[in-house]
């Protein structure tokens, strides 16, 4: 399973799901508020800005993709 990030800027949530590998089916996983981990929100704000980027990088979004699952297993470990 694939932990997928996105944000919510109206809530100022982060919207974590989880999908497998070929999978067209996204399962819900949880909210996270901002003032509930501000350091995952603000990576997962620039995971999303590096896909935005015009010299779109694959191997820069990969590395910080791991960089927002490990900061959410950490979350996990300690919520």
């Amino acid at each position: 399973m694939s932990v997928l990030f996105a944000i919510d800027t109206k809530t100022e949530e982060i919207i974590v799901s989880e999908s497998s590998k070929g999978s067209k089916e996204i399962i819900f996983i949880e909210r996270i508020g901002r003032q509930d981990n501000a350091v995952l929100y603000n990576a997962i704000v620039t995971l999303t800005g590096i896909t935005k980027a015009i010299n779109f990088d694959i191997t820069i979004f990969k590395a910080m993709d791991k960089v927002c699952q490990m900061i959410y297993n950490k979350h996990k470990e300690t919520a």
